[in-house]
């Protein structure tokens, strides 16, 4: 099963990732991301707020799709169409940004169309036609035959890696030193992904930054940039 979180977390997997920065086109252009320790500043900003409440998201969708780790019973269908769509509508809650929002659907569907073929189930049917990234996460890991937890460490951490990688090749940056700063990040990453697991109430991370939501609405104006978000 490891095997499958480390397909869900890397960025060869074929689902649109690649063509979002998760904000850091635009943290350039403002002057915000200019060298290594800026970055650093900037990665850890969106992994306390946008990633803690995608962590949240995957693995309350992972716990409501089922499976053999999620330690949650099968739901009947009905129950669990009603039960993502639900979270999907709290996901939107959660993204101020129509931006953002545009974002989000629009990896959530190449990671569906990933994982259908990756991991057949008819879980994924129960999904909304276009929905948020992390609810897409969520399912992949439960039919992958992964834990909440896992979910929300996959999602934690893609939150700072997309973003990493988009800095890389926009500064040029020595590949090492971005590698370093992702890697210095790896016990907030844990924290974060632990912490954001919902609990037995239900309760969901509801973190934002409005200088996030503001570049992003800014970046999507924008006729020369190089990344979709």
């Amino acid at each position: 099963m490891t095997a499958a979180l480390l397909a869900l977390a890397d960025s060869r997997l074929p689902a649109g990732g690649h063509t979002h920065s998760g904000g850091v086109e635009q943290a350039i252009a403002a002057g915000v991301v200019s060298d290594p320790r800026s970055l650093e500043t900037f990665l850890r900003r969106r992994l306390t707020t946008s990633g803690s409440t995608a962590a949240g998201l995957a693995a309350a969708a992972c716990r409501t799709a089922g499976g053999p780790r999620t330690g949650a019973a099968p739901a009947p269908a009905g129950d669990r169409v009603a039960a993502l769509r639900a979270l999907d509508r709290e996901a939107e809650a959660r993204t101020p940004s129509p931006a953002l929002r545009a974002a989000s659907r629009q990896q959530g569907r190449g990671l569906v169309r990933v994982g259908r073929r990756a991991w057949p189930d008819p879980v994924w049917d129960d999904l909304p036609a276009h929905p948020h990234h992390p609810l897409a996460l969520g399912v992949a890991a439960a039919v992958a035959g992964l834990a909440p937890g896992d979910a929300a460490a996959a999602a934690a951490y893609l939150s700072i890696t997309g973003p990493a990688t988009a800095a890389q090749r926009l500064l040029a940056m020595d590949p090492i030193t971005v590698a370093v700063v992702t890697a210095r990040l790896g016990d907030a990453v844990d924290e974060v992904s632990a912490a954001a697991v919902p609990d037995a109430d239900g309760w969901l991370p509801a973190g934002t930054d409005p200088l996030l939501d503001l570049l992003a609405e800014v970046h999507a104006d924008r006729t020369d940039r190089f990344f979709a978000s």
